[in-house]
């Protein structure tokens, strides 16, 4: 067995390399230098269709990361290149260790007309990052700065669309609602000047933008430069890295401003652990700006010139909104359901989504089936949030919110039905090792 190389690739929350190596070029196979491309918008993060070596995969568009990365495969799927392959140690955010995985070269991607032959692609293996349950559907890796690069890339996060656009071919516009921003490349990451106010006073940050990133706001906490956490925060599961589990404080800011543009009362999280002190240590970076923010703008990446245009649009508005019953859903494996039917004088045969619906109906043959649902699962449980006091555990089975069956929801449909403004009653029903109980809280905001 080959010796393993030991390379140290600190990934900032979602995966954000700090190395940038040589790789291949993306080019337009087209005669008109520009592309659009429709992506999915799931817990904030872009959800872009990719095709490795012909394989056809979905991947996170993540301005955080500086390689790609692939981490929900198997070590036997034939996608990448085995001709010119290492093994490597990969060291993430979160709370494990080392993870093994390997370096590939020479791949082709493609994504919509834009396509790159000579590739490298990381692929990390039995890392327990898989987005897949937590998203819903299936995420086969992440992307990034290779793709930036080679385009002005143009994000529409109300129409869902993503522009690549050859440099050649773009022509700036400045709109009387946009912002030029000046942007810094570190380490093929993008980087901005912008301020908060914490405790009524106004504190400069240099922060890093991650599409990858479905938080608002993440601060590292230094009193000697006044960012600092207020007395009203909880202590809050922040997310997953390479090397696992990311806790910290969650709280408010009283304001964000990004030149002209100020946004009152965000989220911000303190992130906790080693793994944070060594970022701090690295450079002058006070956190990053995540998807919650970013998803308030439409904007226009532009690394060559080291500009961001940005655009509010219809979202810049919305509340900035956390999860207070203290539940968070994954999509694991399936359960058994029973759709109920019944049948007309004339044979039609209807399916039905609530039963109740059917009882007081006479002369109606009633029958069913067994089908199968996917099952959402509590995978982490906030200590002292409402959900927890009420009695619910890690690992109960939802099947009703509110007397909503969840059993044709989407796993972000039902994260919603358990969101909602301080004092808003839930009732929950949950299955647990086969056995029905309800519970029943009030949602309260504790920051």
């Amino acid at each position: 067995m080959k010796r393993l190389a030991f390379i140290l690739l600190t990934f900032y929350m979602f995966l954000g390399l700090t190395v940038v190596a040589q790789t291949g070029t993306f080019e337009l196979k087209n005669h008109t230098g520009l592309d659009k491309i429709q992506f999915q918008l799931i817990n904030n993060l872009i959800i872009i269709p990719v095709e490795i070596n012909n394989v056809e995969l979905s991947f996170i568009l993540d301005s955080g990361v500086s390689k790609p990365i692939l981490f929900n495969v198997n070590e036997d799927d034939e996608v990448l290149n085995e001709s010119n392959v290492s093994p490597i140690y990969l060291k993430g955010l979160g709370d494990g260790q080392l993870v093994e995985a390997i370096k590939s070269k020479r791949n082709k991607i493609k994504i919509g007309d834009a396509v790159s032959y000579n590739h490298t692609i990381f692929a990390a293996f039995n890392t327990g990052l898989d987005y897949s349950p937590k998203l819903g559907i299936p995420i086969h890796g992440i992307i990034g700065y290779d793709l930036f690069k080679d385009f002005v890339v143009e994000i529409n996060y109300n129409s869902k669309y993503l522009k690549l656009i050859n440099h050649d071919k773009y022509k700036e516009r400045i709109c009387k609602k946009c912002e030029r921003v000046d942007l810094t490349l570190r380490n093929g990451k993008p980087h901005i000047r912008a301020s908060v106010v914490i405790a009524e006073q106004q504190v400069p940050i240099h922060v890093l933008l991650d599409t990858g990133a479905s938080d608002a706001l993440w601060l590292f906490e230094d009193e000697t430069q006044d960012i600092v956490s207020n007395q009203k925060y909880i202590d809050d599961f922040l997310g997953y890295g390479l090397s696992g589990s990311l806790y910290g404080k969650r709280s408010r800011v009283e304001s964000l401003s990004i030149q002209q543009f100020k946004l009152n009362k965000s989220l911000v999280a303190f992130p906790e652990g080693s793994s944070i002190e060594i970022l701090k240590q690295n450079n002058d970076r006070n956190g990053t700006i995540g998807a919650e923010i970013l998803r308030r703008f439409n904007l226009v990446f532009n690394y060559q010139n080291k500009t961001l245009i940005l655009k509010k649009n219809s979202n810049f508005k919305s509340e900035f909104t956390y999860n207070k019953s203290g539940i968070d859903l994954e999509q694991r494996g399936i359960r058994v359901v029973k759709d109920y039917y019944y049948s007309l004088n004339n044979g039609r045969l209807t399916f039905a989504k609530d039963v109740t619906e059917f009882v007081s109906i006479r002369n109606t043959e009633r029958d069913y089936r067994f089908d199968v649902r996917p099952a959402f699962q509590i995978a982490k449980l906030r200590d002292n949030s409402p959900a927890k006091h009420a009695g619910m555990e890690l690992g109960d089975i939802i099947l009703k919110v509110n007397n909503k069956d969840v059993k044709d929801y989407t796993l972000q449909e039902v994260i919603e039905l358990l969101n909602g403004k301080s004092g808003k009653r839930m009732k929950v029903l949950i299955d647990r090792n086969g056995r029905v109980y309800e519970y029943q809280f009030r949602l309260i905001d504790l920051i």
